[in-house]
Formats: C-alpha cells, sequence, structure tokens
C-alpha cells in the first residue's frame, strides 16, 4: 500500500517516477550506467546480484522484478531462492558464490566487510573493476530497498513478470522513456 495519498494505494514504482520525475530520471540513467555499461559481470549477473540483495533485505518489490529479469537473462528459475535459503549448497556457479557472499555481508553487515572478504572475490578470480561494480550494485539495491520500502510500494508477481521483461527487453534506459506517460 503506497504511502503517498496522492497516488493509488496499489502505486507502482513507476507511478513513483512518474511524479517525480527529475529525481526519477537521474536515478534511472545511473541504474542503466550501473546495470547495463560494460562490466566484468554481464547484465544477468548484474539482476542475479541485484535480486540476491534485495532477498537479503526482504523487499519483495524489488526481489520480485530482478528475479524475472535475471531469469530473463538465462539465470535458472529458482536459483535465487535456493541461493536465498544457503547460497553454499545452492547451485550458483562458483565464480559467483564469493560475490553473492560479500554483497550479502555489505547488505547485513556493511562495517564487518573485510580485506579477506575481497580477496575471496579476487581468488574466485574477479579483478578490482568487477568489486566496484558489484559493489555498486548491491548499494544502488540497497537504496533502492529503502525507497521502495519506505514509500509503501508494493506489487504482485503478474507486475514483477511484465516488469522484468520490460528491463530485459529495454533496459533501464526504456524505463526512463515512461516517465513522460
Amino acid at each position: 500500500m503506497s504511502y503517498l495519498e496522492s497516488l493509488p494505494t496499489d502505486a507502482t514504482l513507476l507511478q513513483v517516477f512518474q511524479k517525480f520525475p527529475a529525481p526519477a530520471s537521474k536515478l534511472l540513467d545511473f541504474h542503466e550506467l550501473v546495470m547495463r555499461a560494460p562490466s566484468a559481470f554481464s547484465a544477468g549477473e548484474r539482476e542475479l546480484i541485484a535480486a540476491y540483495v534485495s532477498g537479503v533485505n526482504d523487499c519483495q518489490y524489488c526481489h520480485g522484478v530482478h528475479t524475472v529479469t535475471a531469469e530473463a537473462f538465462g539465470v535458472p528459475e529458482g536459483l535465487l531462492t535456493a541461493a536465498l535459503a544457503d547460497l553454499g549448497s545452492s547451485a550458483v556457479d562458483g565464480k559467483m558464490k564469493p560475490v553473492l557472499a560479500y554483497v550479502g555481508k555489505l547488505t547485513r553487515t556493511p562495517s564487518k566487510v573485510t580485506e579477506a572478504d575481497a580477496e575471496a572475490v579476487f581468488a574466485a578470480g574477479w579483478d578490482e573493476a568487477a568489486l566496484h561494480d558489484a559493489v555498486l550494485v548491491c548499494a544502488l539495491f540497497n537504496f533502492m530497498n529503502r525507497m521502495v520500502e519506505g514509500l509503501g510500494v508494493r506489487a504482485d508477481a503478474a507486475y514483477a513478470k511484465t516488469s522484468g521483461v520490460r528491463l530485459r527487453e529495454g533496459g533501464y534506459a526504456g524505463l526512463s522513456k515512461l516517465l513522460d506517460n
């Protein structure tokens, strides 16, 4: 239920963005940069990170949308559920497990992240640019999770599916084009 009285009680994030287009435009530009610009991580891997962080935060809206988006990019269905239940025994690729462990720890207990946590990411074959990208995705979705939860934005599975497909096809730049509607 949206806490913004000028919006419907079932307002979506897109409706919030349309009500406040100036910050939304800049925020979506940043999403496009972090989530779709060249990176050591594929778009699907970045969506996996976003969905994982959102799951750790129990932000059902973002977790639902970005799980669908990650799956649209080829992440196997059910992988995120398994990763959130037990990352170590999940079928997440071995190279991605330390990345998800890192962003999970950064989300849960940011002041407890250590050099050893970063070294585990490097030992899996990622470089400094990849760690930087993973941290940006993590930070962005911690921000988004707080925004969504703070404004009382909710969505059902059908909306998550529609949004996930839209993000797969048009990216965040495509979403930005909807601000004028």
